[in-house]
């Protein structure tokens, strides 16, 4: 399930969750944000059951600097992470995020 609209809240919510989640901070200016957003949707597409959420980082400037900060990653985008239990067990940014190294890191969670 893909959520799109999240605050504050939320994000630590899935920061925090016992269940793996995904973070995918987004820039709807860069064609290789939008490539992995493409890549992103594909591996949820066939992975329903995941919880996921997206920050434009345009949009959410505010939420996504305190991503950032809250999970010790310099800002970047595009940007994805998979947290459980507070920690980030795996991310990726620009080209290194395609459905198959997402599917990988699930499997190793």
């Amino acid at each position: 399930m893909l959520r799109e609209a999240i605050t504050q809240a939320d994000a630590e919510a899935l920061i925090t969750g016992s269940t793996p989640a995904w973070l995918f901070k987004h820039s709807n200016a860069c064609p290789i944000s939008t490539a992995a957003y493409d890549e992103f949707r594909s591996y949820l597409a066939a992975h329903p059951e995941e919880v996921a959420a997206v920050v434009v980082v345009q949009s959410e400037r505010p939420l996504s600097n305190w991503i950032a900060t809250r999970l010790k990653h310099t800002h970047q985008s595009p940007q994805v992470f998979l947290v459980k239990d507070g920690a980030v067990m795996w991310s990726a940014s620009h080209w290194s995020i395609t459905a198959v190294a997402l599917e990988a890191a699930r499997k190793k969670a």
